[in-house]
C-alpha cells in the first residue's frame, strides 16, 4: 500500500470515528483533516487582496469593511459547489465540463487560471522584495534597493526559498501534508501580523464605528463615503460638485469590484477540485471538504483583510496625503516636490477636461489629495509615526506579514500552473508533468522589467478582464454541473437541499455577472476598447461551444 493511500486509509478512519459525534468532536478531527481550504487562504491572501484592503480603507474607510467578507460570502458558496460537484463525481470537473457542458468553457477556464498565474506572479514578487528592502532589512537596502542586481539577487534567493516547498506537494501523501502544514504556517504569520498592527493601533481605534461597518451599506454604490459630505458641501461650484461626487463615487465602485475579485480568483476555482482529488477524498469528505473552506479560507481571509482595512482607514481615510498640500498665510497650496504630486495632478487634469472654468477651490484640493491611494509603504511609516518612531510594528510585524503574503501566493501559483498542465495534457497528477508544471510561474523573476510602465499595463489590463469575465462563467458553469445528471447522477442535491444550493449559486451569480460585465465593457488599453471586445468574443465563442460537447472516449 503506498504512503499517499495509508494517508487516505487513516483519514477515513478519523472521520468515520466521529461520524455520529458531537459538534465539537466533528470539528475537532475536521480541524486536525483540514488542508485544501488553507491553500485557498494562501492564495488569497495576496497581493491583490493587500492592495484592495488598502485603498478600501483610503476610499472608503470603515464604511466598506463588509465588501470583502460579502465577496467572500459568494465566493465560498460557489467554492463549495465545486467542491461538492468534484467529491461527488470523484473526476476531474474540467473533464466533466469538457464533456457534458462545454469544452469553450473547460478551456477558457483553464487558459484564463493558467495566464493569471503567470502574470499575478509578477507582482508577488514585487511585493516581497519591497516588504525584504523597505521593512524587515531597510538599513541595510537603503541605498541599494533601486539597482537591478540588488532586485536580480533577492529575486532569485525568493526562488530558491519557494521551489523546493513548492515541489514538496509532489511527495504524494507526506508531501502533501508537509505542505499544508508549511501553508498554514504562512497563514496564520499573515493573520497574527496584521492582527497585531491593529492591536497595537487600538487606541486610535472606534471600535464601535468598525461594528457597524460589517454591516452592508449598498448606498455606497449611489452615495459618497460620509466623510466625504462636508467637503462636497464647501464646494460653491455646482459643476465642481458633481466631478468631484463622481470622482469619488467611481473609485467607491471600482475598489467594490477589485475587492471581489480579489476574494475569489478564477485560479481558486481551479485549484480547489484538484487538491481535492490529489489527496484522494471521496463524497465522504463533502462535509470535511465545506468545514475545511470556512475554517482554512474564510477565518483567515476575513480576518486578515479587515485588519489591512481597518489600519488604512485609521491612517489615510479622508485625510490629505501626507505633505502634498501646504498652509501658508491662510492660503493652501500643494508642493510640487511631493512624492504623489502627478497622482494629484492626474485628478485636476481630469477637472480641467470639463466645461469647469473656475480655479480649484481649497475643498476640491482636499478631496484630490484625499484620493491618493497608498502602498505598504506609506502605510508602514504612518505606522512608525504613530508608535513613536518604533520598527516593531511598522517594519517587522508588518514587514513579516507582507512577505509571507507574497511567498505564500507564490508557491500556490506554482502549484496550480501544475495542474493546469497535467489537466491539458491528460496526465497524471503528482508526477514529474506536474513539477515541471509548477516551474511555469518561473515568469515572477522577470518582475524588474515586466512589472513596470507600459508593460505592466499590457499583462494587467487583457489577465484582469479575461480572468474577471470567466468568474461568473465559472460560477455558472458549475450551477448547471449541480442540476446535471450525467454529471452527477444520484448525487445530484433533491428538495430542500437542491433548492438551497440553486438560490445560494444563484444569488452568487447574479451578483458577480453584471459586476464582471460592467467592469469588463468600461476597461480600454491605449483606446482600444479590449474589455467589450473580449466579453463579446468569449461569449460567442461559448454559445457556439454547446454544440460541440465531446464524447467520453469509450
Amino acid at each position: 500500500m503506498s504512503q499517499q493511500q495509508d494517508r487516505f486509509e487513516w483519514e477515513s478512519q478519523q472521520l468515520q470515528s466521529v461520524r455520529h459525534s458531537g459538534p465539537m468532536a466533528k470539528a475537532k478531527v475536521f480541524a486536525k483533516l483540514s488542508g485544501p481550504g488553507w491553500l485557498q487562504s494562501a492564495i488569497t491572501l495576496g497581493g491583490g487582496s493587500l492592495a484592495s484592503g488598502l485603498f478600501l480603507g483610503v476610499i472608503g474607510g470603515f464604511e466598506m469593511l463588509w465588501v470583502q467578507w460579502l465577496a467572500m460570502f459568494f465566493g465560498v458558496t460557489m467554492l463549495c459547489a465545486i467542491s461538492y460537484v468534484t467529491l461527488s463525481t470523484e473526476t476531474s470537473p474540467f473533464t466533466s465540463i469538457r464533456r457534458h457542458i462545454n469544452p469553450v468553457l473547460a478551456w477558457g477556464w483553464l487558459a484564463a487560471s493558467l495566464l493569471a498565474n503567470v502574470v499575478w506572479v509578477l507582482p508577488q514578487y514585487a511585493l516581497a522584495y519591497g516588504a525584504i528592502t523597505n521593512n524587515l532589512f531597510a538599513g541595510y537596502f537603503a541605498e541599494s534597493k533601486h539597482l537591478l542586481s540588488t532586485q536580480v539577487t533577492i529575486t532569485l534567493l525568493l526562488m530558491v526559498v519557494v521551489i523546493p516547498i513548492t515541489l514538496s506537494y509532489g511527495g504524494k501523501g507526506k508531501g502533501i501534508k508537509i505542505y499544508e502544514m508549511i501553508l498554514k504556517v504562512m497563514v496564520a504569520m499573515i493573520v497574527l501580523s496584521f492582527m497585531g498592527v491593529v492591536i497595537a493601533m487600538r487606541q486610535e481605534v472606534d471600535w464601535g464605528t468598525i461594528v457597524r461597518g460589517f454591516i452592508p451599506k449598498l448606498s455606497l454604490i449611489t452615495e459618497p463615503s460620509s466623510q466625504y459630505r462636508s467637503l462636497l458641501d464647501a464646494i460653491s461650484l455646482e459643476e465642481a460638485r458633481t466631478f468631484w461626487q463622481g470622482q469619488i463615487l467611481g473609485m467607491q465602485r471600482d475598489i467594490m469590484i477589485a475587492a471581489a475579485a480579489t476574494a475569489v480568483g478564477i485560479n481558486m476555482t481551479f485549484l480547489l477540485p484538484f487538491s481535492l482529488l490529489a489527496k484522494k477524498w471521496n463524497r465522504s469528505f463533502r462535509g470535511l471538504a465545506i468545514f475545511d473552506l470556512a475554517t482554512g479560507m474564510v477565518i483567515p481571509f476575513v480576518l486578515a483583510t479587515s485588519c489591512i482595512v481597518i489600519a488604512a482607514a485609521t491612517q489615510f481615510h479622508a485625510k490629505p496625503f501626507d505633505g502634498l498640500l501646504e498652509t501658508a498665510n491662510g492660503e493652501t497650496r500643494v508642493n510640487q516636490n511631493s512624492a504623489k504630486y502627478a497622482d494629484y495632478a492626474k485628478l485636476m487634469d481630469a477637472r480641467g477636461a470639463t466645461s469647469i472654468q473656475a480655479q480649484p477651490e481649497e475643498a476640491e484640493m482636499r478631496i484630490a489629495s484625499m484620493l491618493i491611494q497608498r502602498g505598504t509603504g506609506d502605510l508602514a511609516a504612518s505606522l512608525k509615526s504613530l508608535f513613536k518612531g518604533s520598527d516593531v510594528v511598522s517594519n517587522y510585524v508588518f514587514g513579516f506579514g507582507v512577505l509571507a503574503m507574497a511567498i505564500s501566493t507564490i508557491s500556490i501559483l506554482m502549484l496550480i500552473s501544475g495542474f493546469c498542465v497535467c489537466e491539458a495534457m491528460g496526465r497524471p497528477h503528482g508526477g514529474w508533468t506536474h513539477r515541471l508544471g509548477t516551474l511555469i510561474p518561473m515568469t515572477g523573476v522577470l518582475w524588474p522589467w515586466l512589472w513596470t510602465g507600459q508593460s505592466k499595463a499590457y499583462l494587467a489590463v487583457p489577465t484582469s478582464v479575461f480572468g474577471f469575465v470567466l468568474i461568473p462563467i465559472a460560477y455558472l458553469t458549475f450551477l448547471l454541473m449541480m442540476n446535471n445528471r450525467k454529471v452527477l447522477g444520484e448525487h445530484m442535491p433533491r428538495g430542500i437541499h437542491r433548492f438551497i444550493w440553486n438560490l445560494l449559486m444563484g444569488a452568487a451569480f447574479l451578483v458577480m455577472a453584471p459586476a464582471a460585465a460592467w467592469k469588463a465593457w468600461g476597461t480600454s488599453l491605449n483606446g482600444i476598447p479590449v474589455g467589450s471586445y473580449a466579453l463579446i468574443g468569449f461569449v460567442v465563442l461559448v454559445l457556439f461551444g454547446f454544440g460541440f460537447r465531446e464524447k467520453e472516449k469509450v
